[in-house]
């Protein structure tokens, strides 16, 4: 039986410019970029792996792995530098206040997010009121977004990407914030969403967590992948590097860190690919989208919609 795989990442890295302060851009403006010098980074390097269709996933590493990086690009938030990530379906992204506009109420980024998913009007206000449910926002839901806390944000969030019918589910952190009873509530309901044959990506460095919620984990630690197979084995191997950091002294620790961090930084990579990450059709294009959707709202705050 021929195996159905939702994500397929290949060779994916992700590097950053770490020379682009204001003073550089200028130089290299007025020099036409001959004086320029990047200086990359390797938030990601040479990332590969399949995840069939109704695995869940672990995304595990200390803080700063690029955890979060690996999320926002198998959630298309962000583009990769080199590489290809093949997906098979709606993949919704749930990270603190991920793709929510502060500005907006709770009630406005609800018809925003949902606007963002394809979904109609008609499909929004027949969920609106579940969604609130599930939040458990209250009357808080008519508060704008920058009055809300860590946990807030996270609830609303969660509550409206599951309503979003979503076929890969990428949970990023978001749980680390809310209170246990929530936190255990979203995961039943992932639980669910599982039983349906959704995909899910858990992303956190809680060796429980990931133990409870996944199947399978992928490794990642100071950009590198270690490894990706059953959960309780890549769980167990990370636990154990984990014993063995905290042995070390404070001196020891902050030492293997600067080590790792300048292994990202040493790496060599092609001009082309931090040329890439200049280009501005990202931007361009996501400007496009924050108009349509800023019309939208004003169009739902007049009453026309």
């Amino acid at each position: 039986m021929t195996k159905t795989y939702k994500i397929k990442c290949e060779n994916v890295s992700k590097v950053y410019d770490l020379n682009v302060n204001r003073k550089d851009k200028l130089l290299s403006l007025f020099t036409f970029g001959l004086s320029y010098k990047s200086k990359p980074y390797y938030a990601l390097h040479d990332i590969s792996f399949e995840v069939e269709e109704g695995t869940s996933v672990g995304i595990i590493g200390l803080n700063g792995s690029g955890k979060s990086t690996l999320s926002n690009i198998l959630g298309g938030v962000v583009e990769p530098s080199s590489g290809t990530v093949y997906t098979n379906g709606k993949p919704s992204l749930i990270a603190i206040g991920a793709g929510l506009n502060p500005e907006f109420t709770g009630e406005e980024n609800i018809h925003y997010k949902c606007l963002m998913h394809g979904m109609t009007q008609r499909e929004i206000n027949e969920k609106f009121d579940d969604i609130v449910q599930f939040s458990e926002l209250d009357e808080f839901i008519y508060q704008p977004l920058k009055s809300y806390s860590s946990g807030m944000k996270s609830r609303l969030g969660f509550a409206i990407a599951i309503h979003t019918d979503p076929d890969i589910l990428i949970v990023d952190e978001a749980l680390s914030v809310g209170d246990e009873t929530f936190s255990n509530k979203c995961i039943d309901k992932m639980h669910d969403l599982q039983e349906q044959g959704k995909t899910i990506f858990f992303v956190s460095h809680s060796a429980g967590q990931i133990k409870k919620m996944c199947k399978k984990a992928i490794w990642i630690h100071y950009g590198e992948m270690v490894a990706y197979g059953e959960v309780n084995d890549i769980v167990a191997r990370y636990v154990n590097l984990i014993q063995k950091v905290k042995k070390k002294s404070k001196q020891e620790q902050l030492e293997y860190k600067r080590i790792k961090i300048q292994q990202q930084r040493n790496k060599e990579v092609d001009d082309s690919v931090i040329q890439k990450e200049k280009r501005p059709t990202s931007l361009l294009a996501m400007i496009g989208i924050m108009g349509v959707a800023w019309i939208y709202i004003l169009l739902f705050q007049v009453g026309i919609l």
